[in-house]
């Protein structure tokens, strides 16, 4: 049996499965993009759920393994070398899941990087601006008589939109027609945006045809499903 010991988070969160990729996680946005990817390649993994409720997110066991506090991070005992492997960052995971598996990262090194690009830009822009705004908005932000914080992540989260509808025109998925790591990054920012966060009327989301037509595909997809409720709330 793999030993997984070696690891301080195993402490808290035990591995069952420890032959398994372990992920510890959420549904959140980017908790979900892990989840969703883990399902669509079809690798065997174990979850563990990361309470924000209780704050495991700070307990010495997960900061052993990511020291930035954050969910997703995943330890694969099956890593480079077949040495075990722990990481963090949302969108390291999945380039390190499309590249372990051959799957959803396309193959011809100019759609590589042009996959990458959009990968970074919801990592550098959609993710951080719709959160903000989903602060503003909904959290406590919203008791800020000041609107103006919550009309800078408006306005930037709108342009975003648009560069991505503008981008969409007569494409079925942002690579074309091949689903990659880049919707799987993507469309769980914009679902969060306009449900959760409540946020539809504030940037005029119905002007986004494109992107709410790839966002209805992207949520018919059983691993999508699936993914979302991953880790389960016990």
């Amino acid at each position: 049996m793999t030993d997984l010991s070696a690891f301080p988070i195993t402490r808290k969160w035990p591995a069952t499965q420890p032959e398994r990729l372990q992920l510890y996680s959420l549904p959140t946005p980017n908790g979900v993009k892990v989840s969703i990817m883990l399902e669509e390649i079809g690798l065997a993994y174990e979850p563990h759920l990361v309470s924000f409720d209780s704050n495991d997110q700070f307990s010495p066991e997960f900061l052993s393994l990511n020291p930035n506090n954050k969910i997703p991070a995943i330890l694969d005992p099956n890593g480079p070398n077949g040495e075990p492997l722990a990481l963090f960052e949302s969108g390291a995971i999945l380039l390190y899941l499309a590249e372990k598996s051959g799957q959803l990262l396309p193959q011809d090194p100019a759609a590589r990087y042009q996959a990458i690009q959009w990968l970074m830009l919801q990592m550098g822009g959609i993710g951080p601006m719709f959160g903000q705004l989903g602060f503003f908005h909904k959290f406590a932000g919203r008791e800020y008589e000041d609107k103006r914080p919550r009309d800078r992540y408006v306005a930037e989260s709108a342009r975003l939109l648009g560069v991505l509808d503008r981008h969409l025109e007569g494409r079925q998925w942002i690579m074309g027609n091949e689903y990659s790591i880049a919707d799987i990054a993507t469309f769980p920012w914009v679902r969060n945006l306009v449900g959760f966060y409540e946020a539809g009327e504030l940037v005029q989301f119905e002007r986004f045809a494109n992107v709410s037509r790839v966002l209805d595909t992207f949520l018919t997809r059983p691993a999508v499903q699936r993914g979302l409720r991953i880790p389960g709330h016990g």
